[in-house]
This record gives structure tokens, C-alpha cells and sequence, in this order.
């Protein structure tokens, strides 16, 4: 088992903005790889505070964990002296994976930090990742997914298991390659929602919006039962699993797969 002490970043930085520090130059950087075996069907867990969580769906039984740490400070050295207080949790048995960034209580004057975790996990896996700054982008997984941040977008690709995503300040982008029979449920309050799915798919659209638009593409066979400014309900070629969209403040869009790259380019800036 490895562990990394690590500070947490908003207290840090804004007591050091108090005492007018001025810029975190310092930097130091390192990371590690570990692998596990998983059992199928079983669970990987990525719970992060600052930094990015990225999970791609792999063929195979393993799972691999790069988390990449970075360590800020007033100078170099200063920076260096934090990496050794992160501390990463692992919690591993056969069928579930679980890696987490651990918080620390108090505080340093003039430090900063991020975690960058690159996941690779079996494609049927279930996948829970949970984040407080930053994005969390997801790709090529068919079993059930959970992603949840607060400040940072959620982005998905080519999914084909059940959806469960929902950020606070940042947009949901999501690409489902099938829909799985839960459904998908995409939630944001300061952000944009958008959804491109298969013409061919079977689904029950339910949208809403506080302030902000809605706007649907060309499907051939989708049958709306209620279409307002702030509301939207259809079917998909005969109805199937839902879909919820709702963002409070912010868009919604729902287009044809093969609309993606003209559709949607200003909210995949959620995963910058």
C-alpha cells in the first residue's frame, strides 16, 4: 500500500492570496502505476479533490491507476517538501477497486496541489468517480457509471451502460453509444447539458431548464409530447429507458451521434 500526504488546495490558496505571497512558481511532480486484478462485474472507485480523473474502458480483468501528483509552492524547493505529505488510500479486495486522495486537517501558507489520475478499467466494470476541482472524462465503458464533481465538467464518451452524472459549476457532456436499461440521468447547475445518442436508440426524453434554452436535433422518429422553453418530453422510436437532462442555469442540448463534431464543440471545453 502507498501513501502520499497531500494538503488541500482552496484553503491553501486563498489564505496565501491573505498574505499576499504573490505567484506559486515552485512545482515538483511525481507518480506512480499500480495494477489489480478485478473480478467481473466488480467496482472502481476514484475519489479525488484537485485534479483530474480520467477512466478509459479496456478489454480485460485489470485494472491500472497512474496517478500523476503535483505539488505547488513559493519556490521549488518548498514544493518538493510537500509531495512526501500526500497521502493516497488504497482499499482493494476482489471485486472492488478503491483509490482516494486523502485530506489533511489544517493548513500551509503558500502551498498549492493537484492529483491527475489516468484509469484504465475493465469495460464492464462499475466505475463511481467523484472529484471536487476538476473534470472528470470517462470513455468507452459499458457497465454502470457514477460520476460526480463540484466544481469541473463531466464528460463522456462512447457509453454504454447506465449514466449517473452531475456537476454543480460546469457542463455534462455526454456520448451514449447504446442505452442501458437504468437509463442515464445528466445534472448540472451552472452549466450546459448535452446529450448525443444513436438515431437508432430506443429512449424517453425528459429535459428541464431554469434559465437557459432547449434545443433537440433532426431525429426521424421522435415523437414530443410537450415542448416549451423550459420543459421537453419525447420519445425515441417508441419510448424505452429515461433520460433526464436538467441544468438550472445553462442549456440543454440533445442531438444524432453523427452531429456530434458540429453540435456540441463549445461544451466539450468542459474537459480543459
Amino acid at each position: 500500500m502507498a501513501r502520499f500526504r497531500l494538503l488541500p488546495l482552496l484553503p491553501l490558496v486563498a489564505l496565501a492570496a491573505c498574505v499576499n505571497l504573490g505567484p506559486l512558481t515552485g512545482r515538483a511532480t511525481d507518480e506512480w502505476t499500480h495494477t489489480y486484478p478485478l473480478t467481473a462485474g466488480g467496482e472502481v472507485r476514484i475519489a479525488n479533490t484537485n485534479g483530474r480523473i480520467d477512466v478509459e474502458g479496456v478489454d480485460g480483468s485489470t485494472v491500472e491507476v497512474r496517478a500523476e501528483r503535483i505539488a505547488r509552492g513559493v519556490t521549488d524547493e518548498s514544493a518538493r517538501d510537500l509531495l512526501p505529505r500526500i497521502t493516497i488510500r488504497e482499499d482493494v479486495t476482489p471485486d472492488r477497486v478503491s483509490v482516494e486522495t486523502e485530506r489533511l486537517s489544517g493548513v500551509m501558507i503558500g502551498a498549492g496541489f493537484e492529483v491527475r489520475y489516468h484509469v484504465k478499467a475493465p469495460k464492464k466494470a462499475i466505475v463511481n468517480a467523484t472529484n471536487t476541482n476538476g473534470v472528470i472524462a470517462l470513455n468507452g465503458l459499458a457497465g454502470k457509471v457514477s460520476a460526480r464533481t463540484t466544481n469541473g465538467g463531466v464528460r463522456g464518451e462512447a457509453l454504454s451502460g447506465s449514466v449517473d452524472a452531475h456537476t454543480t459549476n460546469g457542463g455534462v457532456v455526454i456520448d451514449l453509444a447504446a442505452v442501458a436499461s437504468d437509463g442515464a440521468r445528466l445534472h448540472t447547475t451552472n452549466g450546459g447539458v448535452t446529450l448525443t445518442i444513436a438515431e437508432s436508440a430506443r429512449a424517453d426524453f425528459s429535459a428541464s431548464v431554469t434559465n437557459g434554452g432547449i434545443s433537440v436535433g433532426e431525429f426521424q422518429r421522435l415523437d414530443v409530447s410537450e415542448k416549451s422553453r423550459r420543459h421537453f418530453e419525447a420519445k425515441l422510436n417508441g419510448g424505452g429507458p429515461v433520460i433526464e437532462l436538467t441544468t438550472t442555469n445553462g442549456g440543454v442540448r440533445i442531438r444524432p451521434r453523427n452531429s456530434v463534431a458540429d453540435t456540441d464543440k463549445e461544451d466539450r471545453k468542459t474537459d480543459r
